[in-house]
């Protein structure tokens, strides 16, 4: 049977409240009373319960993370960099994946709502963001993940994805591309919007061509669908470069186009990641992308979650975003 606070009191001889005492404000509790309560402690092996206590004072141990692909690797280290964030600080992550679906994010959002976690770390996967907004009136602290919102009323840590699709079209005209397409989806995804909306401000500059191949989900699958589309066409009519919204489409696309062996890349199409996760420099053709600091996100936002929980900050300025660079490897660069 475990051991409790009351048994810790009798041993002691003090009340509960003295115990208490000397478990949280010991310089509150005189020192030869706080020795004979931490030798009861010792001597029944009592272990305290600071979940329970959290949670009797309205709070949990707990934060819940909600991701777009739990088997992206961009996502995993996103929440290894909030798990290491949140251990320094004595919380634990529990993390759900929404695999893209508004429905299934909405069955975590309330998962963690009954929970009563500390807060809630989410990448959302559409643009209501009602559930949310009564979770965080309710007082729960809600950060978003990769992405912003327009209202400036949640805490949010992201990148520039606008200027990361930028970059990525202007590396690709700069190497002379000029029939570019994008290959990404579902557009109620923010994240693909705003690659789209830079890559269009890029090829419009250069007065390029970008064709929009869309893709249901962001999986290796579905690229590798998009590269046998392609690989279907007409040479005159195939794309001379893609730009994928993530890496597992790029990842995808070169496996349809190497494993045929009828398009070589980047020869014929040069190809461009986002992410740059850990499989874009092992792929057959190490992958040109654009880098996140997928870590950096997770460990930020644990940071700005605390900060609401813990201080009482508004939200209105707890907004982190970073800025992109591109990492450019063999599937762009013609070996000469």
């Amino acid at each position: 049977m475990a051991v409790s606070v009351r048994d810790v009191a009798a041993l002691a001889g003090v009340s509960l409240g003295t115990v208490s005492n000397v478990l949280n404000r010991p310089d509150k509790v005189a020192p030869g009373t706080v020795e004979r309560v931490q030798s009861a402690i010792a001597e029944l092996g009592f272990v305290r319960n600071d979940s329970a206590r959290q949670l009797r004072a309205g709070r949990s141990s707990t934060v819940g993370l909600i991701v777009l692909d739990g088997g992206n690797p961009f996502f995993t280290d996103v929440a290894r960099g909030a798990e290491d964030a949140a251990m320094q600080r004595g919380l634990a992550v529990l993390v759900g994946n929404s695999d893209e679906s508004v429905d299934r994010e909405h069955t975590y959002v309330e998962l963690f709502e009954e929970r009563r976690v500390a807060g809630l770390l989410i990448s959302p996967a559409g643009d209501d963001l009602s559930r949310l907004e009564r979770l965080r009136d309710q007082g729960t602290a809600v950060v978003l993940v990769d992405r912003r919102a327009d209202d400036e009323h949640f805490a949010s840590v992201s990148v520039d994805d606008v200027a990361g699709g930028r970059i990525a079209v202007e590396h690709l005209t700069a190497i002379g591309r000029r029939r570019i397409a994008f290959v990404g989806g579902p557009f109620g995804i923010r994240q693909v919007t705003d690659r789209h909306t830079g890559a269009v401000a890029a090829s419009d500059a250069a007065g390029a061509a970008l064709e929009v191949i869309p893709t249901t989900s962001l999986s290796v699958l579905e690229g590798r669908r998009v590269g046998e589309e392609i690989q279907a066409r007409p040479a005159a009519e195939r794309p001379d470069a893609v730009f994928a919204a993530n890496d597992l489409l790029a990842v995808g696309l070169e496996q349809a186009f190497i494993m045929r062996g009828s398009i070589r890349v980047p020869e014929e199409i040069a190809i461009v990641g986002y992410d740059d996760i850990a499989f874009a420099e092992a792929a057959v053709v190490p992958l040109t992308s654009v880098r996140q600091p997928a870590q950096d996100l997770g460990r930020r936002a644990i940071e700005l979650l605390v900060a609401q929980v813990d201080q009482g900050q508004g939200t209105d300025q707890l907004h982190v975003e970073f800025t992109p660079e591109l990492v450019v490897r063999q599937s762009t660069v013609v070996e000469r």
